[in-house]
């Protein structure tokens, strides 16, 4: 139950400390010093739309695994083929 002979109850915004002030007309804080009445206004939040409130799900896109040594070397060497097949064929435009 509040006591009510004690004034209002205020929590200092520079140092946080909770206190009455004892009905005086100044809020001064007894460990800052701070009167209350200086507090700095909070700023307005913008307002949300209905859409803004909805979350949005984000799905992770699959990870390519790299290649290992082995498959560029099989790259490697099957490039390598189609070289030598290539070349052993004869060129159509040449006739």
């Amino acid at each position: 139950m509040p006591a009510k002979d004690l004034g209002t109850k205020h929590t200092c915004f520079k140092c946080g400390t909770k206190f009455y002030d004892m009905k005086k007309p100044d809020p001064i804080c007894p460990k800052c010093g701070e009167d209350q009445r200086n507090q700095p206004k909070p700023a307005a939040e913008p307002r949300r739309g209905r859409l803004a409130a909805a979350p949005k799900v984000i799905e992770p896109e699959p990870e390519e695994a790299p290649a290992s040594e082995e498959d560029e070397e099989n790259l490697d060497s099957f490039g390598d083929d189609e070289d030598s097949e290539a070349s052993a064929e004869p060129e159509d435009d040449d006739i």
